[in-house]
């Protein structure tokens, strides 16, 4: 009786995918250690510091038609109006509010969205503290998302923690503005507040929890 060939199975090769390179940078991440310096935002004092003139607006949803490559079925889509955290965005004609009023309850509730506004600036000094050389961080709460433009830009990398963009139901956000902060420098902050959960659309609306800078 004759001995069945022994098979031998070729080894599976699995080529290394190559490693992409982020499209961005990763952001800074806030330190846990306590602030040697806070300020709240929330007080007539605390924005007064930083010389921050607050304004809101309501953000709407705009139908636009779809992106080039959508599939044929989809020749529309949706956007927000306006786009408030654009670098250059002129928000003149915008209501001012009092940094008391970022607590106020604010839209109709639902599917809803409103943006604030401010630029901060740094002063040389907070009392007994000098700010030169700090780093700088802005930390916020808004119920119940919101993503956080600075300067124009929405920090972010995909994969990677960016305190800018949404992190969770009323969850806080801290955000690196600058490792080494120079008195004068200026911040042009644009927070696109979001009720939520969005598919949920719940009968309550958008403000802030808390609004601080932290020096560190």
């Amino acid at each position: 009786m004759s001995t069945p060939p022994h098979l031998v199975t070729p080894p599976v090769i699995i080529a290394a995918t190559p490693v992409r390179p982020l499209a961005a940078p990763q952001p800074a991440i806030a330190p846990s250690l306590p602030p040697v310096c806070t300020v709240d935002l929330m007080t007539l004092d605390g924005s007064a510091i930083f010389g921050a003139q607050w304004k809101t607006k309501e953000a709407k949803i705009i139908e636009v038609p779809a992106i080039p490559d959508a599939m044929p079925e989809f020749t529309t889509t949706y956007d927000i109006e306006p786009h408030a955290g654009d670098a250059g965005f002129d928000d003149t004609a915008w209501p001012i509010i009092l940094p008391t009023a970022l607590a106020a309850k604010r839209g109709g509730g639902k599917v809803s969205f409103l943006w604030y506004r401010t630029l901060l600036t740094i002063p040389p000094r907070i009392g007994t503290f000098e700010p030169a050389g700090a780093k700088v961080v802005l930390a916020l709460c808004v119920d119940d998302y919101a993503e956080i433009w600075v300067n124009g830009d929405l920090p972010r990398a995909a994969g990677r923690p960016s305190p800018a963009t949404i992190q969770g139901f009323n969850m806080p956000q801290r955000l690196v503005l600058s490792d080494a902060v120079a008195p004068g420098e200026t911040f042009q902050i644009a927070v696109f507040g979001i009720n939520g959960p969005i598919s949920a659309a719940p009968a309550n609306t958008v403000w802030f929890r808390e609004a601080r800078i932290e020096f560190f």
